[in-house]
């Protein structure tokens, strides 16, 4: 399957919506496309995945990039999903401790204001930026080498 990207303009957020397979052969288009939009100077960056039907660790380790990108930047960066089975490998991986994951591109939006830290706390499969609770591993470890 092919991966579409599209990019529009929510307030001050620019949202890339990805739709497809991002495996190891369309990941570097998603890179390439997310440091356009970095190099272009979008500071806050929404990616939504709601039309993702396949996500690799390539496509992971693409994300885990953009987003020490931006905060690099003094940006933020959030993801916008809903299906069970890509919110299961954000949790598989621990991820769902490092990206901030919405239901809505307008969650997304008005839950990072400029922000570069935080969670919808209501979504599902995601938690708010604390302490690590009971069971969980520590959140200073690196999640991976990034794009």
């Amino acid at each position: 399957m092919e991966l579409s990207l599209a990019t529009r303009t929510v307030a001050e957020h620019t949202v890339l919506e990805v739709g497809g397979e991002v495996d190891v052969y369309t990941a570097p288009r998603l890179r390439e496309r997310l440091i356009e939009l970095v190099e272009g100077g979008a500071r806050h960056v929404v990616v939504d995945l709601g039309r993702v039907d396949f996500l690799d660790s390539t496509g992971l380790g693409v994300l885990v990039g953009a987003l020490k990108r931006l905060r690099s930047a003094g940006g933020s960066f959030g993801l916008v999903c809903t299906k069970e089975p890509l919110l299961k490998i954000f949790r598989i991986t621990a991820l769902d401790q490092v990206f901030p994951l919405y239901e809505t591109v307008e969650a997304a939006v008005a839950g990072s204001s400029g922000s570069s830290t935080g969670a919808a706390p209501d979504t599902p499969g995601s938690r708010a930026a604390g302490p690590p609770q009971a069971g969980e591993p520590p959140r200073d470890a690196d999640p991976g080498s990034g794009a």
